[in-house]
């Protein structure tokens, strides 16, 4: 099959070595980076074709974000490149020790379609300073981006180096996986899909990459500055209307502030998007008519304290605020992905905690609070992937930490060099000098045990 033929093709081009190079690796970098901004309008105009997106928000959340990545990789490539030593053990002195960073081989990238070049391109940036070869696999659902980076990707990249794998995700990914063994797959997208993916790779023995998603919750307690927190509250909960893997999916906030954050929150969707957010050039479309409809789904009149008001033709749904929510509604088993922020009370944290427990294990926590105790409790009570006191989402944007989740949110992370060492190999390697070869390591080893309990011990 035509499949079979290219990523064949791919692992002859990464058993040439040439990708293994300092010098390789910073020149593929520099194009990637060189090819983005030749193609930034075009990735734009395409971005607010597939999603509303404005320039600004695309240059935040997309091309500036992997701007950024370059610039970081290209200032440290050299050093994580480097042999790390470490310690050796008494056991084995003189020797020396060293990690040794390898490239995978060939790599599959799979990315979803709401940040249809941030999650193709990030993790692309960790595999070419990796020194692999890679498959990309965009989403069908954002078509006028993919088209964009299908031409962008052919004409800046060597086909047997880096290509882009064209088609519907369901077929010509299980057609890949089967037809190939690849040295890792990334996959960001639904903990549904990410379940299948991580099947298909297990048959393998293919080391997997899963960035999920799940029901991130926001709790704010009652010594918060509300002001503050309904801000940026805001901001992180409707970029993008909504359809974002860290926005906080419903907010636990304290009886005694709720009334006053349930204003403040839409004061903010008025001063952010006006008041006909329809009109407004910096809020969001939803991708496509399914989602559409599964968010249109959980709007009830009875819930709704702000918003609800829907376009099925131009795939708007308002930023909207639900209250009196119950636990056990759709709305509250399921990631809401969309610009529909349920508010719930709590009047002990005890109360907060076990809704919380009740989708375990979040890609992303929040809390705000101005005490330091009440940061600490919930960071010892709530196992997430990554999170913030007093902000929202921004966590994403630094390159310095990790990004992941845990259980349904995820396996394993990146951003920065965590991207580098996601796509290496650690190679351990210990030099031993042929001078020192005492008789005690060797046999027999009668009466040699209280010394070897010391050396190994």
């Amino acid at each position: 099959m035509a499949s079979l033929t290219y990523l064949q093709e791919m692992a002859a081009f990464f058993r040439t070595g040439k990708t293994k190079s300092y010098d390789f690796r910073k020149k593929q970098l520099e194009i990637l980076r060189n090819g983005i901004l030749e193609y930034e309008d075009e990735l734009h105009a395409a971005l607010y074709k597939d999603l509303h997106k404005s320039p600004e928000e695309c240059w935040v959340t997309e091309t500036g974000f992997v701007m950024a990545e370059i610039k970081d990789a290209l200032r440290h490539l050299r050093r994580w490149m480097r042999p790390e030593k470490v310690s050796t053990n008494l056991a084995n002195l003189p020797s020396r020790s060293r990690v040794y960073a390898e490239p995978l081989g060939v790599v599959l990238i799979i990315s979803p379609w709401n940040y249809p070049v941030n999650l193709l391109f990030t993790p692309l940036v960790g595999a070419i300073a990796a020194g692999n070869c890679c498959i990309l696999k965009p989403s069908e659902h954002a078509p006028a981006t993919g088209d964009v980076l299908i031409r962008m990707i052919n004409k800046i990249f060597d086909p047997g180096y880096i290509r882009i794998a064209e088609g519907e995700g369901h077929i010509i990914i299980p057609e890949m996986m089967k037809a190939f063994r690849f040295h890792h797959v990334f996959y960001t997208g639904s903990t549904a899909t990410g379940k299948k993916i991580y099947e298909m790779a297990a048959s393998r023995l293919v080391p997997v990459t899963l960035e999920l998603g799940g029901k991130s919750p926001c709790v704010v307690e009652e010594d918060a500055d509300i002001a503050m927190s309904a801000k940026r509250i805001t901001l992180a909960k409707f970029s993008n209307a909504g359809q974002m893997c860290v926005a906080p999916d419903y907010i636990l906030v304290h009886n005694s502030v709720r009334n006053k954050l349930l204003d403040a929150i839409k004061e903010n969707i008025k001063k952010f998007f006006g008041d006909k957010p329809e009109e407004s050039a910096y809020y969001g479309r939803i991708i496509n008519e399914a989602q559409f409809e599964r968010l249109a789904g959980y709007l009830e009149s009875s819930n709704l304290a702000f918003g609800g008001y829907t376009n099925k033709e131009k795939l708007f749904i308002e930023p909207t605020i639900l209250t009196h929510v119950k636990e056990g509604d759709d709305i509250m088993q399921e990631e809401i992905f969309g610009p529909i922020l349920p508010i719930l009370s709590f009047g002990q944290k005890e109360e907060a905690l076990e809704i919380i427990e009740r989708n375990p294990n979040p890609l992303a926590f929040y809390v705000f609070t101005s005490s330091r105790e009440c940061e600490q409790y919930w960071l010892k009570a709530v196992s997430f992937g990554g999170g913030c006191r007093n902000n929202a989402s921004l966590h994403l944007t630094n390159y310095h930490l990790p990004f992941g989740g845990r259980g349904d949110s995820g396996i394993g992370h990146y951003h920065g060099k965590y991207s580098f060492d996601i796509f290496s190999h650690k190679k351990a390697w210990m030099k031993t000098p042929g001078w020192f070869d005492p008789s005690l390591k060797y046999p027999p080893y009668a009466g040699k045990m209280n010394i070897l309990k010391k050396l190994i011990g």
